[in-house]
């Protein structure tokens, strides 16, 4: 006989409804290229992506925002890690509304805690890491910060298969090399982070005084077209899965590749300041939405 359910007080009730309404606000403050329970996605899905969305959103901002040293934020996202191993002994912290919901989500979902725990591993990198040597390197951070998030999607929709989550992988990795890209000065000059390879920074002879004085010449011009040339290669590895997935989530996501075949286009085409961040306007927005609809 199989145990009974837990029976929940409306008390219980009443904490999970405003830990989830907290996790919808938070998500409605922020811009970012991460499907934040948009219209397009399944109704059943804009909660639990919003509750995703609060945790990663949270943990980054412990690695980013604020007047904390290194050792706090660490600190802060130990914290982050014995809560989401709490959430595995099957207890939750009562305080906190992210984790209040995030709890249920993991639950009624079945999602991979491991991803979560993965996830903070990249912020606890952001800390402590800010060159990187290869390309290797990169991919190594991209593996942690990005993929994991089109994973938890894929195993939201139920549609978490082996070849699924390849396809998955090589489009989270595009997206963040992307925002590697048109991001350089912001991550130099706010946060001291160059995401450019330093083997490849001295095959082109690139300096770190290009980043810091945003110096567009034939050499930085070359650098980067090798870096867009290849997130367009990890994107179009990917593509594939905008036409498996259907219904509305396959059409969020053909937006999502569209949209960041626009920005790369955009980058690709600069030909006098790789530092201009592109911008995506009415125009470009048509377009993203009738590549996605002729692309089913």
């Amino acid at each position: 006989m199989a145990d009974p359910k837990p029976v929940k007080n409306s008390t219980d009730e009443l904490r999970l409804e405003q830990a989830y309404q907290f996790c919808l606000n938070l998500a409605a403050q922020h811009y970012e290229n991460f499907p934040v329970a948009s219209r397009f996605l399944p109704v059943r899905l804009r909660r639990p992506i919003a509750v995703i969305y609060s945790f990663a959103r949270s943990a980054d901002d412990l690695a980013d925002e604020g007047d904390m040293d290194a050792q706090e934020r660490i600190r802060q996202l130990d914290e982050y890690s014995a809560k989401l191993t709490q959430i595995e002994s099957g207890s939750t912290d009562e305080q906190d509304p992210i984790f209040i919901a995030l709890a249920e989500v993991i639950k009624q979902h079945q999602l991979p805690v491991s991803l979560f725990h993965d996830l903070l591993h990249a912020f606890k990198m952001d800390v402590e890491k800010n060159r990187f040597a290869t390309f290797d390197e990169i991919l190594h951070y991209c593996h942690y910060s990005a993929n994991p998030v089109g994973r938890l999607l894929l195993t939201l929709y139920n549609q978490a298969s082996d070849e699924n989550l390849q396809y998955s992988d090589a489009i989270c990795t595009a997206l963040q090399l992307i925002n590697f890209y048109q991001d350089l000065s912001q991550d130099y000059l706010e946060n001291n982070r160059v995401y450019l390879p330093q083997d490849e920074m001295q095959q082109f002879s690139i300096s770190e005084s290009h980043i810091q004085q945003s110096t567009t010449d034939p050499s930085m011009l070359a650098l980067m077209q090798k870096q867009y040339q290849r997130s367009s290669d990890y994107l179009n590895m990917g593509k594939p899965l905008g036409k498996i997935l259907k219904g509305r989530f396959g059409f969020e996501l053909r937006m999502i590749i569209s949209a960041g075949e626009r920005i790369l286009k955009k980058l690709m085409n600069n030909q006098h300041n790789v530092f201009a961040r592109p911008r995506l306007g009415r125009f470009d927005g048509l377009l993203i939405v009738l590549t996605a609809l002729l692309t089913r």
